[in-house]
């Protein structure tokens, strides 16, 4: 007669069992839902790279906000597409009172005072050189970089702002942003650091929403390569030793492991950007009958919790909240 002292099978043996020793659970709560805005009026632009997901001016955003709300997700986080006459060298535009994306913070905090609103903090929307730093002389700048970083997170607090997030990856630039919000009277206001943000190929439909590709040359001299995790740790040490509020990880599917990582060995939030490329391929497949998409989508952004994020930045937040609700 066979022994077998262990039946790990008896707590998979019905759909109440297993909910009962479910060790992860996905919730609307766990989600930032990145959404696109640009100039104009009564515009609502679908990005052919990402189905379902569109460019807002702030009228239609602000009606599809009441949607998003209704539907539980409490964080959304903004990204500005700007035409190409309004970048320059210096991004400018991105501290300008009465432009395009901070009257869009401020017109959404006004209209829902409890949403909690993320920014994105980098020059590439605003620069006409299409990189996250200041370019000289075919070089990206580090340090001149910091103070336009730390006044374009200055204006984004002042018109609303509840998180802060620097994407561009200059060194310092955490510690940097956090002394010039304290000093204007924003510390409450949070930063999540893009902590370790890989030099992925998976930004492309991101990059068509905003027209944003750099005009020469790659990140790779900021963005980390994607065959290093140690320095992941270095990245983390500095951000959090710096004043960061949460870690991010991007992107989140080739990169379960960094957010492990960051997980096993800071007690800050761990944060994961399931980006423009996983979204993209889930739709595609989907589209062509190769998987199942809802199956497919909750089994991607469940290995995205179960690998440790406690916020996940996703396209993919408003399905989910839908089957939630069914």
């Amino acid at each position: 007669m066979i022994q077998i002292t262990q039946r790990p099978r008896r707590n998979r043996k019905s759909e109440a069992v297993r909910a009962l020793v479910e060790e992860n659970k996905l919730a609307v709560s766990d989600f930032i839902f990145p959404m696109f805005v640009l100039d104009g009026h009564g515009i609502k632009d679908e990005i052919k790279s990402m189905p379902s997901i569109y460019r807002f001016s702030v009228d239609t955003l602000l009606e599809e906000l009441r949607e998003v709300t209704d539907l539980g997700i409490k964080s959304v986080c903004l990204f500005p597409n700007y035409a190409e006459n309004k970048k320059d060298k210096y991004a400018t535009e991105s501290t300008k009172d009465n432009t395009l994306y901070l009257n869009v913070l401020r017109a959404v905090k006004d209209k829902f005072p409890d949403l909690a609103i993320m920014t994105d903090v980098a020059m590439d929307p605003y620069s006409s050189d299409g990189h996250d730093g200041l370019v000289e002389n075919g070089q990206i700048v580090n340090d001149a970089t910091l103070d336009i970083l730390a006044r374009m997170a200055v204006a984004q607090a002042r018109a609303g702002a509840d998180i802060i997030g620097p994407s561009d990856m200059m060194d310092g630039r955490v510690g940097y942003i956090r002394a010039a919000l304290d000093a204007d009277g924003h510390s409450n206001v949070s930063i999540m650091a893009y902590t370790a943000k890989y030099a992925s190929a998976f930004y492309g439909p991101f990059r068509d929403a905003l027209d944003s590709a750099p005009r020469f040359g790659d990140k790779k001299t900021y963005q980390m390569n994607p065959a290093n995790s140690r320095e992941a740790l270095i990245e983390a040490r500095l951000d959090y030793q710096e004043g960061a509020d949460f870690l991010m990880v991007k992107p989140a599917l080739a990169y379960l492991d960094i957010i492990k990582a960051l997980n096993d060995n800071f007690d800050l939030p761990i944060a994961a950007y399931n980006v423009s490329g996983e979204y993209a391929m889930v739709k595609a497949a989907a589209s062509n009958g190769w998987l199942d998409h809802d199956r497919a989508m909750l089994e991607m952004l469940l290995s995205i919790k179960r690998a440790g994020a406690k916020v996940i930045l996703t396209y993919f937040a408003k399905e989910v909240a839908r089957l939630q609700a069914t």
